[in-house]
């Protein structure tokens, strides 16, 4: 009996305050039976700070302007300038557990707008410490989470004792916590892993919480919190963020769509519907205000994510080019790489970029140089009046070119060499034997690609007139043995379609030929003053590793190259060939080619097979024809 008494007062003590515990004696000395009564009301009006029995109570409670109601102190404190005369006020005035909280917050801030040294050592901070360890229990639920993040900017110690209270204290209410209180508290968690430390249990505890009550989320802000955390979470509560993000996404400001982009690119979570509601709701609203931050990263995050938005990347490019001169370096090859990527060629930008260059070339780095080359080289963006703009770019790689990684040096020629801007030092550096050694190793792919690119370089030494003469390719790179190549169905169509023209002679046709100049042609045929296909099998061919056969080409005999354009060889929304094929058109007409080309926009369109021949019958004529007539 006595036991069961003591467990019911056990659930009402903590709830009374000194002044109850007074009034409820006042009330036993006349009335003794209204004491219960009294404990009652009094419990009602002061929630414990942590009552496990009613797990709801202190959340609904924090929801009302009563808890909350600033002290005199407080009040006092939020009016300070400087971090001193927060910690005069306190050592004036003192106060509760829950002050002392408000009080380091808002210590923390003045720190950082005013600045402050020796601060950990004031006894002053000291004390209000002391008193939060004491009194951990008394502070309420939102001080408490930004507390941990306060002291942790302060520079506190991770083995803090206060620290271990606040965070054993979290842990008992971390069922009472709000969302957006779980969602700061997720955030300190993920920047003290970045520090080396972590509380497994409480990271467990939290990432627990959030999965299981991810439908009471509910506010843009606590979504850019999380997503910003995705390394924390499972893929499937990443799912539910993501569809949460988009059920809110019309309420959105133009810096939450940011925030999400953002966290979508670093996370690479290509969540296209989100990404389309994004690109609408920034499209649509006239109230947004695009700041030129916001540009930049949807650009990077179009870019990281191969996500293509032509509207959003037209209006950007619209208004940025006014605000060109206010960019830094990094901000232009920053953009100039992420439209690369989009495969986006916007003229009137990227001549603004190249004048940028000019204008400010010191402030460039040699990698920013490097990078802004590369994405001209990919889009195939040929300056019309490039000799300004050239000529800085060799000057800024004169003391610091032979200093670059070599697959960054490798891929910087191969760029001048999709330009027409390289020369004789630039190549030879690059084809040495002791220099290519570097290139290999890691992995296969990397390495194939890679000597493809100096083939492509010593096709342009032989092939462009440079004053420098490579009788053979200078690739000591392996090829990769045992590789299965795979065609496209563009590929696979068109040399059917070639072997119908040809009436199945093989001796007449090559497909899939791969060049000593790193290219690939699709189809080979040499063809009479009649445009009729002959033997090509005994005939020299200097453009194969084996140089061909014993007999030269007939006169009036033309060699023919069909290479098939497939949708990743053209730009967005665009006829024009991107750099890498551009330059392999280029080398195929040097090396004595007359280059059929087989877009994928006009192929599709032939549904039967004799419009296909009747199609290639065409364009070897046209082809023909035009190169006669030069």
């Amino acid at each position: 009996m006595t036991t069961r008494l003591l467990c019911r007062w056990a659930r009402w003590f903590p709830r009374c305050t000194q002044a109850a515990v007074a009034s409820a004696r006042l009330q036993t000395s006349t009335v003794h039976h209204t004491e219960p009564l009294c404990l009652m009301s009094v419990s009602w009006i002061r929630p414990s700070a942590r009552h496990l029995c009613q797990g709801n109570e202190l959340a609904r409670m924090e929801e009302t302007p009563f808890p909350y109601e600033c002290t005199e102190l407080v009040k006092l404190v939020e009016k300070a300038s400087t971090p001193q005369e927060v910690l005069q006020l306190w050592a004036e005035q003192g106060g509760s557990a829950s002050d002392a909280a408000r009080c380091l917050v808002q210590l923390n801030l003045r720190i950082i707008e005013k600045g402050g040294e020796g601060i950990l050592q004031d006894p002053r901070f000291e004390n209000m410490l002391e008193t939060v360890n004491s009194q951990v229990s008394l502070v309420w639920n939102g001080s408490l989470v930004a507390l941990l993040r306060t002291l942790t900017m302060l520079g506190l110690p991770s083995d803090a004792p206060v620290l271990h209270s606040i965070q054993n204290e979290v842990l008992w209410r971390i069922r009472r916590l709000s969302y957006r209180q779980l969602a700061y508290l997720v955030d300190w968690v993920a920047f003290q892993r970045k520090r080396g430390y972590e509380n497994e249990v409480l990271t467990k505890t939290v990432l627990k919480q959030l999965e299981l009550r991810w439908t009471e989320l509910n506010d843009s802000r606590t979504i850019t919190i999380l997503m910003g955390r995705a390394l924390l979470f499972s893929p499937s509560l990443m799912d539910k963020l993501e569809d949460k993000a988009l059920e809110l996404a019309e309420t959105f400001s133009a810096d939450d769509i940011r925030r999400v982009a953002l966290a979508l690119a670093s996370h690479n979570r290509r969540a296209v519907s989100l990404l389309r509601a994004l690109s609408y709701h920034l499209n649509q609203k006239a109230s947004f205000e695009l700041k030129t931050p916001l540009l930049l990263d949807i650009a990077y995050t179009y870019g990281k994510l191969n996500f293509h938005q032509t509207q959003v990347l037209q209006r950007i490019a619209a208004e940025l080019l006014p605000r060109l001169s206010e960019l830094s370096s990094f901000d232009v090859t920053r953009c100039a790489k992420s439209l690369a990527f989009l495969k986006w060629l916007n003229l009137p930008l990227f001549e603004g970029f190249a004048q940028h260059y000019a204008n400010y070339s010191e402030s460039y780095s040699t990698l920013q140089v490097c990078n802004l080359l590369m994405s001209f080289a990919k889009l195939n963006f040929q300056l019309g009046r490039g000799e300004e703009f050239y000529q800085k770019v060799h000057k800024a790689l004169e003391g610091s070119f032979q200093n670059l990684e070599p697959f960054l040096k490798t891929d910087v020629v191969w760029s001048l060499c999709v330009l027409n801007q390289a020369n004789p030092y630039y190549i030879s550096s690059v084809t040495k034997h002791d220099f290519q050694k570097k290139l290999s190793g890691g992995i296969v792919d990397r390495t194939e690609n890679y000597r493809l690119k100096l083939l492509h370089i010593s096709a342009f030494a032989q092939l462009e007139p440079l004053g420098i003469t490579i009788k053979s390719p200078a690739v000591v790179l392996p090829a990769p043995q045992g590789k299965v190549e795979t065609s496209t169905h563009l590929q696979s169509s068109l040399h059917a379609a070639l072997q119908s023209l040809t009436n199945s002679r093989t001796q007449a046709l090559r497909t899939a030929v791969k060049t000593v100049y790193g290219w690939t042609i699709d189809g080979e045929l040499v063809v009479d003053s009649e445009n009729k296909p002959i033997d090509l099998e005994n005939l020299k061919a200097p453009h194969l590793p084996g140089g061909g056969g014993p007999d030269a080409l007939p006169a009036g005999a033309r060699r023919i190259a069909f290479v098939s354009w497939d949708f990743p060889n053209f730009c967005l929304r665009s006829k024009d060939l991107l750099g890498r094929f551009a330059m392999q058109k280029r080398h195929l007409q040097l090396a004595g080619f007359i280059v059929v080309e087989v877009p994928y926009f006009e192929w599709l369109e032939l549904k039967s097979d004799w419009k296909k021949v009747a199609y290639l019958k065409d364009k070897l004529g046209k082809a023909v024809a035009e190169d006669m007539a030069k």
